[in-house]
Parts: structure tokens; sequence; C-alpha cells
């Protein structure tokens, strides 16, 4: 089979799912994420704070804890991670496979560019970002473009990076917009790299050609499959994931004060943890403004902001049926790498 995606013509009749896909995903959008960003950024810039530290209820017993955590967060995220299940699954019924290839399907950088910008108006946490990603490589997407709009919805978060201009300072939102953009697509095209196709995968090309099989079924019954599907692979070890770290939390986050300083002692730990550890989204900024309230070291501190929301546990383990193992870990590597990186370049310039 040639390798090239010929566009078929297409019905008015055609046209009905892609429009309704972008305007479940705008008023999604709008009613989890824009209006309540807009919103918080005026509470940002004038009091500079987004509110408490999600970790600040001083936990001892790991039981306690995993309850505790796990009741804060999911009430933080539960309209968000509702939504991208919703919008995972319509991404496998609504838009054509055709398309997604000719944006997000060959292996190299214009696609993994293309990823990472269309993670922009997303805004959401690794997590919630997940079930989408999910959908996208369960279309053929590459790789990179995958993990580009995966790890850019938390990191590149623009109302994020202005929370952080009002409560932090500028410097360190602009330290994590230079550092973003190296995380986001560096760390996807070597995981791109890694997974090794060049091309259109010859199995995404023979799907474009038998979609109209799939096409003859009724809408509702290949949303209702797609939907449990892809809930079933990703939600139940999420909330698993969650308590855990919500009870893990008790060992990883011990009492900060002013000996956690610029080194290298605890910039690796710090950013090991931040990787694993699961946060809402802009979660680390009230996070690293309380510990270095407590005496927490500028380096660590950085470490956090560039690993804490990046990926998680639960995400990896969200995308283990979506993504070769090689690729996650390799992902996950150097995003502690970066972290760690990026501390020791805090702690000089900040």
């Amino acid at each position: 089979m040639s390798n090239s995606l010929a566009a078929p013509i297409r019905g008015w009749s055609f046209w009905w799912k892609p429009a309704l896909f972008v305007l479940v995903a705008c008023v999604g959008l709008y009613y989890v994420k824009w209006s309540p960003y807009y919103l918080k950024a005026f509470v940002a810039a004038d009091n500079h704070s987004i509110g408490a530290s999600i970790l600040n209820d001083e936990q001892t017993a790991p039981l306690a804890a995993a309850l505790a955590y796990a009741k804060v967060y999911f009430l933080a995220i539960w309209k968000a991670a509702v939504l991208a299940v919703i919008l995972g699954s319509l991404l496998q019924v609504l838009i054509p496979r055709d398309w997604l290839l000719r944006l997000f399907g060959r292996a190299g950088f214009a696609s993994t560019l293309r990823g990472g910008l269309f993670a922009l108006p997303g805004m959401m946490c690794s997590c919630c970002a997940a079930p989408v990603a999910a959908g996208m490589r369960r279309q053929n997407v590459s790789v990179g473009a995958a993990l580009a709009f995966w790890i850019g919805n938390p990191v590149l978060n623009p109302a994020t990076l202005v929370f952080m201009g009002f409560v932090l300072g500028w410097g360190f939102t602009a330290l994590r917009l230079v550092a973003g953009i190296v995380l986001v697509f560096g760390v996807s095209m070597v995981a791109q790299r890694i997974s090794r196709p060049e091309q259109v995968p010859q199995a995404a090309l023979e799907a474009v050609a038998n979609a109209s099989v799939d096409n003859d079924q009724p809408f509702l019954a290949r949303w209702g499959r797609t939907l449990w599907q892809l809930f079933w692979s990703t939600i139940p070890i999420y909330i698993l994931a969650v308590l855990v770290l919500g009870a893990a939390r008790v060992w990883l986050f011990p009492h900060v004060d002013g000996a956690m300083a610029n080194s290298l002692v605890w910039l690796v730990p710090l950013a090991i943890v931040g990787t694993l550890f699961v946060i809402p989204t802009a979660a680390e900024i009230p996070i690293v403004q309380t510990m270095m309230a407590l005496g927490m070291g500028t380096g660590p501190a950085v470490a956090l902001l560039m690993t804490l929301p990046s990926i998680s546990l639960p995400s990896l383990l969200m995308l283990r049926k979506d993504f070769d193992t090689r690729v996650l870990v390799t992902v996950a590597v150097l995003t502690m790498l970066i972290g760690v990186v990026c501390g020791l370049i805090g702690a000089l310039v900040l």
C-alpha cells in the first residue's frame, strides 16, 4: 500500500461529527478550565496566592493520609477527568483517522510540534490529559505527537504560567517556560526515536482504508464501546495509584526546614518524588510557595516546579497499554533529569 493519505470526497453529513467534537471540547473546556482559570488569575494577581498547599494537612498515618488526599484530589479534578474520558473516546469516533494522521501521524518534529501546540487550550493535569493521549494513540497517532500533547497540557499550561508569575515571580515563570519547551518537545522526540518508525505506520494506513467498516455501525454503539474500553483501561488503575501515593506522601514529603538547600542531596530525591507524585493542575505553585516559606532552597523548589506537574505514576500506568514500556521509562527518567538540571540552574539565576 502506498505511504500516502488520499483525501476522500466528503458529503455534508460527514461534517457534523468533527463539528460535534469541537463543540463538546469548547463547551467542556470553558466550563471546566477556561472560565475558572480566568477568574483565578485575578485572585493570583491580588493575593499573590492561589490557595493552600494540597499537602498541608500534616498526616502521619498512611491510611488516613491516603483517604484524605484522595478526597481533596478527586474533588479538585473530577470534572476534568470526566471531560477527558469523554473527549478521548469521542476523538476515536468523531474525528476522521485520515485527519489525525495528516496532522499527527508522521514520526517527525512537525507532528510533535503540532501535538504540543494542540495541548495549549487543554490546560489539563497529566492524569486528565492521559485519556485523550490514549485515544490519540489508539488512532495510530505518532508517539512524539501524543507525548507532546500529554506532557504539554500540564507543563505549558498558559494559566499555570500566569499564576506562577503572580505568586512566585516572573523569573520562575520564564525558567519554567524555557525548560518546559525543552521537556515537552525534547523528551517527546527522544521517545519517538526509541519507538523507531519514521513514516506513517502501515497499520495506520490500513486502518484508514478500512474505516468504512467501523463507520457502518451506529454512532452511539461505537461511542459506548469506545468509552467503556477507555474508561476501564485507565480509570481503575488511576484511582488505585492515587490512593497508594496519598498514603506514601507520609514518607515522600518529610518536614521541610532550612536543611533543604541547593544540593544534589535534595535535588535528586525531590526530582524523583516530583516525577512520580500526582497533583491537580497548578497545585505545584502553592506546594512550592509553602515549602519555600518553611525554608526550602530555590534549587529543590524549581525541581518540584518542573517535575510535579509534568507526569506522574498514575498517568504512566494509565498509558501502559498505549505506549511501549521503554518509551514511558525514558520519559520518566528524562523528566527527573531535567528537574535536577533546572534545579541547579534555578539555584544560580533565581
